[in-house]
């Protein structure tokens, strides 16, 4: 009997011992070495240096609250975009501490483009909390204000929404987007008055 359970356990054992080394170290190895080998952007998070400082990823939205910028969507991810708290507030469409918040918000929007409808998502959240994409349409409802803040020509500014609008893959895989820390960064070097 006992001759029966070690000669039962042992191809067990083995078969675990073997399956873990290459699933839980080979594997990942391999994809890693694949990733930073082919995609060594991607792979490390696709960070934005400026003058050897990390200043931000394109895959994860920032904060940006200044009249002088285009506005992301609202984040619930801890304080806002903290990517140790990625997340959904979990609010439901029944919550009136939701309501009452988009109403807020499409109140204090609807003050900076008088008569235009606000885009949902500039008064919703995303369900990790780190979207770094707004709809262009969201892009082009704030064009007037960035434009008036910042002492520029409205078309110029519409126009770098334009060509910072991202098009589905392939032409038909998602929606087309704006990366807003992508537009902020081309807006700066547009040679926009300095910020006070």
């Amino acid at each position: 009997m006992n001759k029966d359970l070690i000669s039962s356990l042992r191809p067990a054992l083995v078969m675990t011992l073997l399956f873990a080394a290459l699933l839980g170290i080979a594997y990942p190895l391999a994809l890693t070495g694949v990733g930073q080998a082919f995609f060594p952007n991607q792979a490390n998070g696709s960070l934005v240096r400026e003058n050897g400082k990390v200043i931000g990823s394109e895959l994860a939205g920032q904060a940006f609250t200044s009249e002088r910028y285009f506005n992301t969507r609202p984040s619930a991810a801890g304080d806002g975009y903290d990517g140790l708290a990625s997340s959904g507030s979990n609010l439901g469409p029944t919550s009136q501490v939701l309501a009452e918040r988009v109403k807020g918000d499409v109140a204090r929007l609807s003050e900076t483009s008088p008569g235009q409808p606000v885009p949902a998502d500039l008064v919703t959240t995303s369900a990790s909390g780190l979207d770094p994409h707004i709809s262009p349409e969201a892009a082009f409802f704030q064009v007037d204000r960035v434009a008036r803040v910042r002492g520029l020509d409205r078309a110029a500014v519409r126009g770098l929404v334009e060509q910072s609008v991202e098009r589905p893959l392939m032409g038909f895989l998602g929606e087309p987007r704006v990366n807003v820390f992508n537009l902020n960064r081309r807006l700066d070097a547009f040679g926009a008055k300095p910020a006070a």
